[in-house]
Parts: structure tokens; sequence; C-alpha cells
């Protein structure tokens, strides 16, 4: 086929991609849009301009939603559930790769159908646990079942992809006596960090918006996170919609920096491998 028949493919393709791109922003420019109005300007229609910006919608939101306790509450959970999610995953997913033992299989089968079972099948006993252990509210109410439903995405995701690294490698670091903890820290991890950088990235979205989990083993206002604490926001300010789109941005905004921050090697960790 000549390069000539493909340009018109080609084209279509990148205005369907331009179309998608669009239809993706354009809410959230109308969301950043409207967090900067008045309630006068909401009146005039969705994409009219203000008069000026009205960032002050920020400040009420932050103040009245106590959107600080609930950003700080947020970002207490979030860093030890990546960190930990991510180190056992490396564990496990470095067993299940390389290393031969008893119903390798079957516990991988079991990993699998553990990330097909939604939260909402065992949220109640999980609950009664909690309370049988003391642990609603509390930090590790949050913190302890969200490593556990990680784990097996994580094991999956690193497992697949050290399965990926050259097994050239591996050998000539085995045949010159090294032992498995030595071709993990120096061998492993440093070819494994776009992919570990993509599950992280994962497990910070998926953790920083979790809701089931907080608002079923925390009703104390101190221990909410942004996701709950937003809900409750939302009820009391449903007139003002400036300031509670305000809140929407502050509780969507630390997402959007962190892609932006990592978007290179998320990329890169989602196409390692595609060319081996």
């Amino acid at each position: 086929m000549s390069r000539s028949s493909n340009i018109p493919a080609a084209l279509f393709l990148r205005v369907v991609l331009w179309l998608l791109a669009l239809v993706t922003i354009i809410p959230f420019l109308l969301l950043l849009l409207t967090s900067i109005k008045s309630k006068a300007d909401v009146l005039k229609g969705a994409f009219a301009l203000p008069a000026y910006p009205h960032f002050e919608n920020y400040l009420d939101a932050w103040n009245a939603g106590h959107f600080n306790i609930y950003f700080w509450n947020s970002i207490v959970v979030v860093i030890p559930v990546v960190a930990a999610s991510v180190f056992l995953g490396l564990l496990t997913g470095f067993a299940f790769a390389y290393l031969s033992f008893p119903l390798r299989r079957t516990l991988f089968a079991i990993l699998t159908l553990g990330m097909m079972v939604p939260a909402e099948a065992f949220i109640i006993p999980l609950y009664y646990e909690m309370r049988y252990l003391g642990l609603i509210n509390t930090y590790a109410a949050l913190i302890i079942p969200q490593i556990a439903m990680s784990i097996p995405f994580s094991t999956i995701f690193l497992a697949s992809a050290m399965q990926q690294l050259p097994e050239e490698v591996l050998e000539a670091a085995v045949l010159d006596g090294a032992g498995r903890f030595y071709i993990l820290r120096k061998i492993v991890i440093p070819l494994m960090i776009p992919a570990m950088s993509t599950l992280a990235l994962f497990l910070f979205i998926w953790t920083w918006n979790e809701f089931l989990i907080p608002f079923i083993l925390v009703n104390d206002d101190a221990y909410r996170t942004l996701p709950l604490g937003m809900l409750f926001f939302q009820g009391r300010y449903t007139v003002n919609t400036p300031v509670l789109t305000a809140g929407a941005v502050i509780v969507i905004f630390p997402l959007i920096l962190t892609y932006l921050v990592f978007q290179r090697r998320f990329i890169a960790g989602l196409t390692a491998g595609a060319t081996k």
C-alpha cells in the first residue's frame, strides 16, 4: 500500500483523537471556569466568562469544608498504602516470576480471583472485623484493608513486568554466584523502576479516590479523607456552585499534579516490554 493512500486514514484517526481529547478536557475546563465565577456569573451560562477570577472560592472551600484536615488524612493514608503495596508486590512478584515453590499456580490463581471480588462483597464482614480489633475510626482501618486490596494487583503487575526483563542478564548474575536478594536489589529493582513508578501512580489514584472503605469504617470527621469530606461538603453547599466546584478542584488537583510530574515514567512503564 502506497504512502499517499495512508494519509486519509491517518488524518481521520487524528481527527477522532482530537475529538476524544476535547470531549475529555472540556468538562474539566468547565469545572475550572465555574470554580472562579461568582454566583451571579454562574447564572449567565456555563461558558460565560467572569468579570474577574474569584479565587476566594478556593479559600472559602478550604476553610468551610475542613479540607485541610481531609487533605492531611488522605496523605497519611496514601503514602503508606502505596509504599507498602509496591514493596510487598515487588517481593511477591519476584517470587512468582522466578522462583519455584509448591502450589505456585494455585496461589497465583487465588490472587487473580482476589482482584475480581468487589469491595461491596466483603465490606460488612470487614467492618465487624475492624470493630472486633478496635480499629474503627483509626488510620489503620483505612490503611490495612487498602494494602490488602492492592497486593494482588501489585503482584500480578510486577510479576508480568519482571518476566519481560532480559533473561541473559539474570542468567549471567546466577552464573556469577549472585544470591536472590542481590539479584533483586542490584539487578531487578533498577530495571523495574518505570514499572514500579506506573504501579505507584495507579495505587495513588485508586487510594486517593477510595470512597467506600472510609465511608463505612470511619465516622469521625478527624479521620475522613478528601472524597468523603467532599460528600459532606456537597451537602452543605449545594446552592453555592462556585464554592462547591472549587472544593472538587481541590480534591482532584493532587491527582493531576502527580500525573503531570510522573507522566514520562508512567508511559515508559506502560510500554515497557512492548518492543521485546
